[in-house]
């Protein structure tokens, strides 16, 4: 089995390249679904962020992600204290899955993890693959696409790793600032390389 990292920017459709390697037949897991998954009613991750931060970043008996990702990204501290309790049960439940994945005998398992650089896991993955748009292109994206501020758009990539830096130090890029065909064609490109590796 060969372990890849998928990443980018806020808004440069990681998620869409990562559809696409599911169709070639990778086998995805998703950092997001397991930030998710650890934060659901009734799990540890649940009850060890309502303990940390209290029943105010509630809504609806589940965790109120919006808020409590507001406190966050201005609150390092919180950040800190947030990362510590979510961290550790990410990759317990990303883990779980890549052994499932391998036991279906899936040679190629994809991990679309959006903060990869910022949290220095590029030594876990064979290879690293980037999905890339000019930074202009990722502020009218989740513009658009995700009805953000404009100025709160901009800030959120800020907080990431330039882009251009990310993309120094991947292995492959993707250029998703085109047509959807074209980004195709080079996920096609990207993954023949990938499976005649093994």
């Amino acid at each position: 089995m060969k372990l890849i990292g998928l990443t980018g920017g806020a808004g440069s459709g990681k998620s869409t390249v990562a559809e696409m390697f599911r169709q070639l037949g990778a086998a995805i897991v998703d950092a997001d679904e397991a930030s998710h998954a650890v934060y659901a009613p009734q799990t540890p991750g649940f009850e060890a962020v309502v303990s940390e931060f209290g029943p105010g970043y509630l809504r609806n008996g589940e965790i109120d992600r919006a808020r409590l990702g507001e406190l966050v990204f201005h609150d390092e501290d919180a950040r800190r204290r947030l990362n510590a309790i979510v961290h550790p049960l990410v990759r317990e439940w990303m883990a779980e899955r890549t052994v499932a994945a391998a036991d279906d005998g899936k040679e190629i398992v994809v991990h679309d993890v959006p903060l990869l650089f910022e949290n220095a896991l590029e030594p876990m993955y064979g290879d690293v693959v980037l999905v890339y748009t000019p930074e202009k292109l990722q502020v009218r994206r989740l513009v658009a696409g995700r009805r953000m501020d404009p100025d709160r758009a901009r800030a959120i990539i800020a907080a990431q790793l330039p882009i251009e830096e990310k993309r120094r130090r991947a292995q492959h890029v993707i250029d998703n600032s085109g047509s959807r065909e074209h980004t195709r064609e080079q996920v096609e490109k990207i993954w023949t390389e990938l499976t005649s590796a093994r």
